[in-house]
Order: C-alpha cells, then sequence, then structure tokens
C-alpha cells in the first residue's frame, strides 16, 4: 500500500481557528470600561454593608452538646439556656433562614410559621417549654399593646394582611420588651 503524504490544510482555514481576532475584544472591553464611571472601575472586593460572610441562624449561640452521660444513658442533651428574649431572635433568624410561611406550621420546603420558628427553635435544643411560653406571652402583650387584638400570635401571622416584615417587626418589639423586662 502506497502512503500517501499529507498536505498541509489551506492557511485561510487554519488563520480564523488559530487566532480569533483577540485585539478587537480586548478594545471592546477596555472601551466599555472606560465608559463607566471612575469608582465602577476600581477593582475592589464588594463587601455588603451588613455583613459578607452568612452566617447559621443560630450563630452566637452555642448549641446544646452531648454529654458522655448523654451518651451512655441515650438520651437527648440538656437544652441551652437562652432567654425569652434570647429565644424570639432566634425565632426570627431562624424564619429569615428558612423561609416564612402561613396557613400552616411548616411545609417541604423547610418554610415555617411564627410557632414552627418557635418549635424549630426548641426542637434544635435553645431553651425550654417554660422559655417559649414566656416568649409567647411576650408576643401577645406586644400585639395588644399596638392594637392588634388577636387570640393568639398564630392568628396574627395567618392573617391575609400580615407579610414576613410584620412577623420579624413583632419578635423585634417582642424581644426588646423580654430584654426590658429581664426575661
Amino acid at each position: 500500500m502506497p502512503r500517501t503524504a499529507l498536505r498541509p490544510a489551506p492557511a485561510a482555514l487554519i488563520a480564523p481557528l488559530a487566532a480569533p481576532d483577540a485585539a478587537g475584544l480586548v478594545g471592546e472591553i477596555e472601551a466599555y470600561l472606560a465608559s463607566l464611571p471612575a469608582p465602577a472601575r476600581t477593582p475592589a472586593s464588594y463587601v455588603c454593608p451588613y455583613g459578607s460572610v452568612p452566617r447559621p441562624w443560630h450563630a452566637g449561640h452555642q448549641p446544646p452538646r452531648v454529654t458522655l452521660l448523654d451518651r451512655a444513658l441515650r438520651r437527648p442533651p440538656r437544652p441551652a439556656p437562652v432567654s425569652a428574649a434570647e429565644h424570639l431572635g432566634l425565632a426570627s433568624r431562624y424564619i429569615a433562614a428558612h423561609g416564612w410561611l402561613q396557613g400552616a406550621m411548616w411545609d417541604a420546603a423547610g418554610r415555617v410559621c411564627l410557632l414552627g420558628a418557635q418549635a424549630a427553635v426548641l426542637a434544635h435544643g435553645f431553651g425550654t417549654p417554660a422559655t417559649v411560653s414566656t416568649a409567647r406571652v411576650q408576643l401577645m402583650e406586644v400585639l395588644h399593646a399596638t392594637g392588634r387584638p388577636v387570640n393568639s400570635p398564630d392568628e396574627f401571622n395567618d392573617r391575609p394582611a400580615t407579610r414576613q416584615a410584620d412577623v420579624h417587626r413583632l419578635l423585634e418589639r417582642a424581644a426588646a420588651r423580654a430584654a426590658r423586662l429581664g426575661l
């Protein structure tokens, strides 16, 4: 079998593949950057004014620690002590981290209502049922003091006019009230 020599491809076919018009692209990018205002051209990393590091919803609070006795007796750890004010703050942060919901305690996506957030904070080992009860009393006090007579905070949560920001504001006010009272 005779060997045939490979002939080089025509230069017209190789040139577009080997060297794209880089000078034109670079020139276009430089022209665009030059058209931007001066601060946008400054190569600096963006730092959000509210913080740049994602933190878990319970940041700043030590989660419950399992002791050797807890392991030996196969029991859950003792709850981490938190005040009613801290519990309300954690509930707000839990809602912010997982999403807010109306009409149910939680859904498949992990969103929770006000009661669901309080239950989740308790289930994660922050506080006791007495802490949650004190926190709910503070929620009711704030609701009545602000002219929202309801039978429970959950009724306020499920009202059609209530928004997530309203729930966060309620939790914030109740936490501030509980902190003032030393609860």
